[in-house]
């Protein structure tokens, strides 16, 4: 056993010759360790794939033993998933459900209040005019009255008036009927007005005279 020197500048050091013996032996179990290492991964990547059969084993029939699956078959095979994988946990499903049954009925209540049928007003506006005739020949008097009905439509689309029946009473007698076919179309949400002429005889031999 002897001693080394090493000298550092103006200063000499007394170094055990065991210890930095030790030292080199450490560097090189750790390089032969690291070289070892990578010599496995790659004896690791070049081993091919090995199916070990033995007595109550299987041959996987998917890729017969080879370890890899047929470009054929990407399209037909179906990967299994365990069934505590993430993917298959709901994910917000009561928040979804409950938004889509919101959302029907909001849009159910739309189309109900927007599509519904409602029932289109008529109210007589009274009489616009009157034009009188006498035929003094047979006794008679011949009347021409035109009044206005107003149509207002609460729907949200338009509404055609296909026919309006009118009668003009007298002591609730009547004297004079008018029918009107296709009348007018009113539009959504708007009002109109239709006017309509009623022919009326007065004579001696009129029942209501």
């Amino acid at each position: 056993m002897g001693n080394r020197w090493t000298r550092s500048g103006s200063s000499l050091t007394l170094l055990p010759e065991r210890q930095s013996s030790e030292r080199q032996g450490e560097g090189k179990d750790s390089d032969n360790d690291s070289l070892d290492g990578l010599d496995r991964r790659e004896d690791i990547a070049q081993f091919p794939y090995v199916e070990f059969t033995g007595r109550d084993s299987i041959t996987c029939p998917t890729c017969q033993g080879t370890g890899r699956i047929p470009s054929g078959q990407v399209n037909e095979l179906v990967a299994l998933i365990p069934y505590s994988d993430q993917r298959l946990q709901p994910q917000r499903t009561k928040l979804y459900v409950v938004l889509s049954i919101v959302l029907c009925l909001f849009t159910s209540a739309l189309v109900a209040f927007f599509l519904f049928p409602r029932s289109v007003v008529v109210v007589d506006a009274g009489i616009r005019s009157v034009t009188v005739h006498f035929d003094h020949t047979n006794m008679k008097v011949l009347m021409n009255m035109t009044s206005t009905l107003n149509f207002s439509n609460p729907n949200f689309f338009s509404v055609l008036v296909q026919s309006v029946n009118c009668q003009v009473l007298y002591m609730k007698t009547v004297i004079g009927t008018k029918q009107l076919d296709n009348a007018t179309t009113i539009l959504p949400l708007s009002e109109s007005q239709v006017n309509y002429t009623v022919s009326v005889e007065i004579g001696s031999s009129a029942a209501y005279v």
